[in-house]
């Protein structure tokens, strides 16, 4: 059992740092901004990583073992917006300006939510994961298409579009969709994926709502802690 966690330990860091590398050379060439790069890194790494725990032995030491590698990404991050390491190509792909303390932001806060669900929720519960695709499909969905097409405020936030919204009600609820009909399909949750359709728009609204509001930086932790605790009222 060690043997194989530590081969799914391997291959998902290996596939954890491989996206963050494309996108952190994309960014240093140009061919994208750093605020889509940040984006990208922030949409697409999640799913990669909950995907990658259906390689896991499922155990406590598994998902402690999962959890390290958020950890030490988490710690690449906050050496990174101290300035104690330096590395340009990620600064430029994780900031908005390029300034590396934004890191200790979003980022970083994005890091430690992974660690925190990854151990105490690992997939004994779909609202663990739930909670993450809001915080990766959903908010990053959010800011692509509210930044890019988003022109009618919400008058409660200026900051903030219903176009926005809209990205982050469908990017949360497809990709929740999306990793819950993946681990039905591999006999972890129970069948048929359907009957979570209903509950998940409930979910979806909620961080929506949320992420609606005026605070900023934040949304990395609100959007994923109501998410959770919807969750955990309606799916378990």
């Amino acid at each position: 059992m060690l043997v194989n966690n530590l081969l799914a330990f391997a291959i998902t860091l290996i596939l954890a740092l491989a996206w963050l590398r494309l996108n952190d050379f994309a960014a240093h060439k140009g061919w994208i901004s750093g605020r889509l790069s940040r984006k990208i890194i922030h949409i697409g790494t999640g799913p990669i990583f909950v995907a990658c725990w259906l390689l896991f032995q499922n155990s406590t030491a598994a998902r402690y073992l999962a959890a390290l590698i958020p950890l030490a990404i988490t710690l690449q991050f906050f050496l990174l917006g101290k300035g104690i390491i330096r590395d340009p190509s990620a600064v430029e792909a994780m900031s908005r300006t390029g300034d590396a303390r934004e890191i200790l932001r979003g980022p970083l806060y994005y890091g430690i939510v992974f660690v925190i669900i990854t151990a105490l929720y690992w997939y004994d519960s779909p609202a663990g994961m739930v909670a993450l695709m809001l915080m990766c499909g959903g908010d990053g969905l959010a800011d692509i298409v509210g930044r890019r097409y988003g022109r009618a405020r919400l008058p409660w936030n200026q900051e903030k579009s219903w176009l926005g919204s809209l990205g982050m009600f469908f990017g949360g609820y497809f990709f929740s969709v999306a990793i819950l009909a993946l681990y039905v399909a591999a006999g972890i949750f129970p069948a048929p994926v359907s009957g979570y359709f209903l509950p998940l728009i409930w979910i979806a609204l909620a961080g929506t709502l949320v992420e609606s509001l005026p605070f900023k930086d934040v949304d990395n932790i609100t959007v994923t802690l109501t998410a959770l605790l919807v969750g955990r009222l309606l799916i378990g």
